[in-house]
C-alpha cells in the first residue's frame, strides 16, 4: 500500500484526497497538510479515513512511512515545495504550473536528475475519455497526416479580479492547459506562436492587467498548424472541444453534458448545456490521473507526463505573452534560449 501525502485542502487537494480514497485500491492518503485547515475539513477527510492532519506540511516531509506526496497548494509554492519533497525522497504529483518562473523550473529539474523520484505535472486533460479517444486516432494515422489542430476552451464565467492579479496571466493560467492540449493531441512541438488578445468580458480584467479572450495561432514542428480560442466566459457552460483535421480526414470531439437527451417540439430542437466547470467535466480525468502516478510508483513505470510537460507549456506562454505585447510571431526557440535551453 502506497501511503501519500497531501499538501494543500483547498478545491484540486479535496478531488484528489476523494480519488484516492475511493477508487485507488493500492493507495492511501496518511496526511493532509493546509496551513488554513479547518474542524469541517478534518470531519470531511476522516469521514473518507484519513487521520493525520497538519498545518505545517513540513510533517509529511518528515514522515518516513510517507512515499507519495501530491503537491496541490497555491501556484507560488509548488517549486518550493517540490525541491523539498525531491530532497525528503517523495515521489511527487505536482499541479500545474510547477512555477511562472522558468529558472525555478529548471532548479527543480537539476534536482530531480540527482534523484530517483518520480515526477508527475497534473496536465488532467490527457486523461480524459474524449482527448484520449482524439489522440488515439491521430496517433494511430486514421486521419493521415495532421494538417490543422482546433483547440476551444471557454469557461463559464470569468474568476474574480483577486484571482486574475495573482494567476500570471491568461496564457499561463487557463490557455496553458491548452498548450498542453496542442503537444499531446499533435505528438509535436510547438515552434513558433502569435496571439491576439483583448478585454471583452470584464473591464476590470484589463485593469488588473490581463485579457480575458485570445486567439493563438501556432507552427508546429510536423509542419502542422494549430489554434486556440479561448474565453473567460461562455453562456451556455464549460466549452472544451477539440478538432484534428489530416489528409484522410478528421477527429472531433464535443461538450459532455449530463445527458445526450435532445427534445422537439414546436419551438425547435433543444439539448442540453454542456457540464457546468471543470470539476464536473474532468472528474474522470483526475481520478485516471491519480490512478496512473500510483501505478508508476507502485510498479516502477516511467512518467508520461513529466517535468518537460510542465516546462514546455509555460515556454509557450511567455511567448504568447511576447507575441501580444509586441504584435509579432514569437519562436519558442527564442525563448528557451534566453534560460539557456
Amino acid at each position: 500500500m502506497l501511503n501519500v501525502g497531501i499538501i494543500g485542502a483547498g478545491r484540486i487537494g479535496k478531488v484528489h484526497c476523494e480519488s484516492i480514497m475511493r477508487y485507488v485500491k493500492s493507495a492511501t492518503v496518511k496526511a493532509i497538510a493546509d496551513p488554513f485547515l479547518n474542524d469541517e475539513t478534518k470531519e470531511w477527510a476522516k469521514g473518507l479515513g484519513v487521520n493525520e492532519f497538519y498545518t505545517d506540511y513540513h510533517k509529511i516531509l518528515e514522515d518516513k512511512d510517507i512515499q507519495a506526496v501530491l503537491i496541490c497548494s497555491s501556484t507560488d509554492t509548488h517549486s518550493t515545495i517540490s525541491l523539498e519533497a525531491i530532497a525528503a525522497g517523495k515521489h511527487i504529483f505536482c499541479e500545474k504550473p510547477i512555477d511562472h518562473d522558468v529558472n525555478k523550473i529548471l532548479e527543480v529539474k537539476k534536482a530531480l536528475e540527482n534523484s530517483n523520484v518520480k515526477y508527475q505535472v497534473g496536465f488532467n486533460r490527457r486523461f480524459d475519455h474524449n482527448f484520449k479517444a482524439a489522440r488515439k486516432a491521430v496517433e494511430g494515422g486514421q486521419i493521415g497526416d495532421l494538417n490543422i489542430l482546433k483547440v476551444c476552451s471557454r469557461d463559464p464565467g470569468a474568476p474574480p479580479v483577486s484571482y486574475i492579479k495573482v494567476s500570471g496571466g491568461i496564457f499561463l493560467d487557463m490557455t496553458i492547459h491548452d498548450f498542453d492540449m496542442v503537444r499531446f493531441m499533435s505528438g509535436s512541438e510547438v515552434e513558433e506562436v502569435f496571439a491576439y488578445g483583448a478585454v471583452l468580458v470584464d473591464p476590470a480584467i484589463g485593469e488588473a492587467g490581463d485579457i480575458d479572450t485570445a486567439v493563438i495561432s501556432m507552427k508546429l514542428a510536423n509542419g502542422a498548424i494549430a489554434v486556440i480560442d479561448n474565453c473567460r466566459r461562455a453562456s451556455y457552460g464549460y466549452d472544451q472541444r477539440v478538432e484534428a483535421f489530416g489528409s484522410l480526414g478528421q477527429v472531433a470531439i464535443s461538450n459532455d453534458s449530463e445527458s445526450t437527451a435532445v427534445v422537439s417540439d414546436a419551438n425547435g430542437v433543444h439539448g442540453e448545456v454542456p457540464l457546468n466547470f471543470f470539476l464536473e467535466r474532468y472528474m474522470g480525468a483526475y481520478v485516471e490521473e491519480v490512478s496512473q502516478f500510483v501505478d508508476c510508483v507502485v510498479n516502477d513505470k516511467p512518467i508520461t507526463v513529466g517535468l518537460e510537460c510542465g516546462l514546455q507549456p509555460v515556454l509557450i506562454g511567455i511567448a504568447a505573452k511576447k507575441s501580444l505585447e509586441t504584435g509579432m510571431p514569437v519562436k519558442i526557440a527564442d525563448v528557451a534560449a534566453e534560460y539557456g535551453l
